[in-house]
């Protein structure tokens, strides 16, 4: 799955097209390395997202295509 419509099915980011932006300005790294949008997810991957001064930084669980608001959270844990 593109890194971009991860973090939307995830709830991380609102709207695909912030975290699109997010990607594109260098504030979201895949692995510890800057990601672009396309950047394919999988299970066990280590995402950071920086907003502002603090970073967000969480392990995939799972990838799924479509998932209920309260089990969004079942797809990553924080680190």
């Amino acid at each position: 799955m593109r890194l971009d419509k991860y973090l939307k099915v995830s709830r991380l980011i609102k709207r695909r097209t912030v975290a699109n932006e997010a990607c594109d300005a260098g504030r979201v790294f895949l692995n510890d390395r800057p990601a672009k949008a396309s950047a394919e997810v999988k299970a066990g991957d280590i995402i950071t997202i920086a907003f502002g001064n603090k970073d967000v930084k969480v392990e995939v669980l799972s990838v799924q295509e479509t998932v209920r608001k309260e089990e969004a959270k079942e797809m990553y844990k924080y680190l």
